[in-house]
């Protein structure tokens, strides 16, 4: 028998519909019944590749027992925290406000207000030495909820006050005119100069801290910003938080020598890290991260892509019973398969045992290098690549025959925006067409399919598309739309991404507090209107929005998309300067909005081979701080102002250089395009954010 969210599309919401828990989505229904029968709403949020979302689910979800009790004291709604990260990030801040701690699954405990009283996480069925049992939480807080209801109302009301606050934060102002290397050194501070990365266990990539370390070290030719993200790289390439035999990264690590993941893979988590290792070898020129980008790329094109073109949103950690079986190999396994000879090289290479280093198997992790391996055997690296490379064939064919962790088969906007970014700035900078083709067709799907009546959709399944667009899908769709200009040329992915700007002003920006909102202003009212401004796993959709305004102001010569920028700037920058570790993606805005970026244009035929020959010096060389923009067809007017009254000299194609709307002199040799881009300043305007008049 089936409950309500049968008819969801959400797998995570689906994977409950057949609980003995009588689940409601959020909505009119369940919030209307909670004030109707003047119930508690018990709210669960979790997302489908959550490991402990589904121990819970199994423990006590589908424990006919509790469920009687949850379906007779409370209404129960359950959110999948990927559809709707508004509700998420309110009761996140709400749970992190009253027990100090936060993550999934989220199990809330609301007024019929929908404002919070009690708060926690996973919780196992019954007491255990550490920890209250689900069964008696429940009775516990109906209990409250029935006996001191005054108590409860007025702990409730002292919490969302407490939100409400915290939205409205007003900073106070600080010196931040050495952000960007106070952010810098903090990030040195927290750096494992051991294992890569920042802190100790559990480890996460933090691909947007590496971004802005990439854009510090080429700032003031910052050699220790550089070290801490090679060596960041490289230790995660060879460890078990990256999948050897199909590519691909899982969420994060829980041990501090990125060894032992949560086996589960985002489609953010790889976008980011794919375009981290891309900028990472236009910097240093090192094959192997290009090689590694590649692979991830791969992995999501062939694992995570829809026929028509969008992108899943994860891949399960558990199958067949178990956390992480699919990717877990042991000792005889590999030699039965192998063979004496390859199984020999491939057990050093990936370090596998017979003990195994988790749950007796084995996570593949470079333990041995192709060079030591090379020395050892007295072979030739060629031949021993080659014997490892057949391996790792042998066990990709291999592992495909076992039962693969389920599929979360929903197309997040925000989270293809990403992905979109990555394969248009990969397919410009690798002058790779097949990555352009997919990006194209990704940005037809998006605008097809999650475009309608002129507003953009949150989320499509199998067909359906539903829920408004928050902040972050507006903004990541935008700069994607921006990237795959720049890579194309075409004047129709830079008018949506105008267009997409101009309906984040009019949604989700508050001039009067110079604030950008996750919601529209035609959402649905909730407790508060959430403005998330912290940078996470991924970027927030604030930060996002304001790079996406500051480029945009450069093509356009906009002074709204420029003013909008300075004043949210202006007014995080404060907090920013307090506490700059949890604002990566802010802080690359920063970098962006207080240097001089390059306005860069091309005029003449993208496909003809000096233009190309100009493209190249672009594609050789890491320049986060610059725009795009280009001409094909010199018969139409120019799509925006900086390719205005800009020609071809001589009738060859020709770059021109420009600075705050300045152009250096044109040129149709690379070798002076070359020299022109090595000369311009790359440091820090002398008037702060930059000005349109």
């Amino acid at each position: 028998m089936t409950n309500r969210l049968a008819n969801e599309t959400s797998p995570y919401l689906l994977q409950h519909s057949e609980n003995p828990v009588d689940w409601f989505p959020w909505g009119e229904e369940a919030l209307s019944k909670s004030k109707e029968e003047d119930k508690p709403i018990l709210l669960s949020i979790g997302y489908a590749a959550c490991h402990w979302c589904h121990v819970m689910e199994k423990e006590c979800f589908e424990n006919p027992k509790i469920a009687a009790i949850m379906n007779e004291l409370f209404i129960n709604i359950k959110v999948d925290r990927e559809e709707r990260p508004d509700i998420d990030s309110i009761y996140m801040q709400a749970l992190q406000a009253v027990t100090g701690q936060g993550g999934w699954p989220m199990t809330m405990f609301l007024t019929p207000e929908l404002n919070p009283f009690y708060a926690g996480t996973y919780f196992p069925p019954y007491d255990t030495q550490h920890m209250p049992g689900f069964q008696r939480v429940l009775l516990s807080v109906s209990n409250a909820f029935i006996t001191d209801r005054d108590k409860v109302n007025k702990n409730s009301i002292q919490i969302t006050q407490h939100l409400q606050k915290e939205i409205n934060i007003q900073p106070e102002k600080q010196d931040d005119t050495n952000i960007l290397e106070k952010a810098s050194e903090i990030l040195g501070n927290y750096f494992d100069p051991i294992n890569g990365g920042f802190g100790s266990a559990p480890k996460f990539p933090k691909p947007l801290s590496l971004e802005f370390l990439l854009r510090k070290s080429i700032l003031n030719d910052d050699l220790k910003a550089q070290e801490i993200v090679i060596l960041t790289l490289n230790k995660m390439a060879d460890g078990g938080i990256h999948d050897h035999i199909d590519g691909g990264f899982a969420r994060y690590c829980t041990d501090a020598i990125w060894l032992t993941p949560h086996f589960e893979k985002m489609l953010y988590d790889n976008a980011l890290l794919a375009k981290v290792f891309l900028y990472a070898y236009q910097l240093t020129n090192n094959p192997h991260f290009l090689e590694i980008s590649e692979k991830i790329i791969s992995y999501v094109t062939n694992d995570l892509t829809d026929e028509l073109g969008g992108f899943y949103t994860s891949r399960d950690a558990d199958s067949e019973g178990g956390e992480g079986t699919y990717y877990l190999w042991t000792f005889d396994e590999v030699m039965n398969l192998l063979g004496q000879e390859t199984g020999h090289l491939i057990t050093q290479y990936f370090g596998i045992t017979s003990k195994g280093n988790f749950e007796n198997a084995n996570i593949l992790h470079i333990e041995k290098s192709i060079a030591q391996l090379s020395y050892e055997q007295n072979l030739s690296t060629e031949i021993i690549e080659n014997k490892i490379n057949n391996g790792i064939k042998k066990m990709h064919f291999e592992r495909k025959r076992r039962v693969k962790p389920p599929l979360d088969d929903k197309v997040l906007t925000s989270w293809n925006g990403m992905m979109l970014t990555t394969l248009a700035e990969a397919g410009n900078i690798l002058n790779k067409q097949e990555y352009i083709d997919k990006a194209e067709k990704n940005a037809n799907f998006l605008w097809d399919n999650l475009m309608k009546n002129g507003r953009l959709l949150r989320t499509w399944r199998q067909g359906q598309s539903k829920l408004l667009g928050y902040l972050e899908d507006y903004s990541n769709f935008a700069q994607g739309l921006i990237a795959l200009y720049e890579a194309t040329f075409n004047p129709i992915w830079i008018q949506r991404s105008i267009y997409l700007c101009d309906q984040i002003l009019q949604l989700f920006y508050d001039p009067s507090n110079r604030t950008l909102y996750d919601t529209g202003n035609d959402h649905e009212e909730l407790i508060i209107r959430p403005s998330e401004f912290f940078d996470g796993a991924i970027p927030c959709g604030a930060s996002v929005a304001t790079m996406v305004l500051l480029k945009l102001a450069r093509l356009t010569g906009s002074s709204n998309y420029q003013n909008a920028a300075n004043n949210v700037l202006e007014k995080l920058s404060p907090i920013i300067s307090s506490q700059p570790e949890p604002f990566a993606n802010w802080l690359c805005a920063i970098d962006f909005a207080t240097s001089s970026p390059k306005e860069i244009a091309i005029i003449g035929d993208r496909n003809n081979s000096s233009t190309q020959e100009l493209l190249n010096q672009l594609r050789s060389k890491f320049i986060p701080n610059k725009v795009l923009a280009g001409f094909n067809n010199l018969l139409e007017e120019p799509p925006l102002p900086l390719l205005e009254d800009k020609i071809m000299v001589n009738n060859q194609p020709t770059a021109y250089i420009c600075q705050n709307f300045t152009c250096n002199r044109p040129t149709n040799s690379s070798d002076e395009f070359k020299k022109q881009l090595e000369e311009i300043n790359e440091g820090l305007s002398s008037s702060g954010f930059f000005q349109i008049d």
